[in-house]
């Protein structure tokens, strides 16, 4: 164990940047050995945010890629488009330079939608298995033939709040990132408050956009690999609906309730959601 330790902890050193076009860097954090599991972080948050999977994932024999999408975090911030397609495409750019093969692909919240477009778009040449956490699918807004989760009109009035007082947005939010505005202690509420507060406020209105316009009902029907859902029974911005409605359309789907979780059940039940992860990439 000490050994194995020690190759983790002092082993080669790998890229933190990935140029996904020119002038255009997302910043990875890509650690461990074994069969890799990609974690795409939700809005507006960075890699980061997996802080408390990456040892365990690790000590469980797995690469662990985190990737933050552009226009957070440390990632570069173009003042350009960031639509599903366009972060979709970054992943793969990021898989293809890393050759990543046989991979567990587990995206939360917003990070969950761009992992189905990614899926649809591009197939599962690199990713034999997927993990919808939280995840803003099959639609985060209403529609007259889904009602479910948060008007449009609700999410117009965040992309304002945007521009007028974007702290004052995240702080709003926070209030009901997990089951109870207590559920989190105050340490852990300031951290994940500084990775949103890090991002591109530009980036953080246009992904609004995306997840306020993009239906993935039809993506979801393209995806044939194995697929876990894990979401909060008291979830907030994500309703435990979507993930109800995402099993639906899913070929090959197994959904996890996490009881006494909101939105930020990788938080809030810590334990059970790295041993649901790690249970589910160990399956061959």
């Amino acid at each position: 164990m000490e050994k194995l330790i020690e190759n983790k902890l002092f082993g080669k050193v790998r890229a933190e940047y990935i140029e996904v076009e020119p002038f255009v860097n997302l910043h990875i954090t890509d650690a461990g050995e074994g069969r890799p599991i990609v974690l795409i972080p939700g809005w507006p948050l960075s890699d980061d945010m997996y802080e408390y999977q990456y040892n365990d994932l690790m000590n469980s024999h797995f690469r662990v890629i985190g990737i933050t999408l552009r226009g957070f975090g440390k990632s570069s911030k173009p003042y350009t488009a960031y639509n599903y397609d366009v972060h979709a495409l970054d992943i793969k750019r990021v898989l293809d330079k890393l050759d990543v093969k046989d991979a567990v692909l587990c995206g939360f919240s917003m990070g969950g939608a761009i992992a189905i477009s990614y899926l649809s778009l591009y197939g599962s040449s690199r990713v034999s298995k997927l993990v919808l956490a939280g995840a803003a699918a099959p639609i985060w807004t209403q529609r007259e033939d889904f009602p479910y989760n948060l008007t449009q009109s609700a999410v117009d009035d965040l992309i304002a709040l945007n521009y007028k007082d974007r702290p004052l947005l995240l702080a709003n939010f926070a209030k009901i990132f997990s089951a109870t505005e207590t559920s989190l202690n105050k340490g852990i509420s300031k951290w994940l408050n500084g990775m949103g507060l890090v991002a591109s406020a530009h980036a953080t209105a246009q992904c609004l956009y995306a997840l306020r316009d993009t239906d993935l009902r039809n993506d979801l029907k393209k995806i044939d690999i194995p697929t876990l859902i894990m979401h909060g029974k008291k979830d907030k911005i994500c309703s435990f609906d979507l993930a109800e409605q995402s099993k639906k359309l899913l070929s090959d789907a197994r959904l996890i309730a996490f009881e006494h979780s909101g939105h930020s059940l990788f938080l809030e039940e810590t334990r059970k959601f790295n041993t649901e992860l790690i249970k589910f990439a160990e399956i061959n």
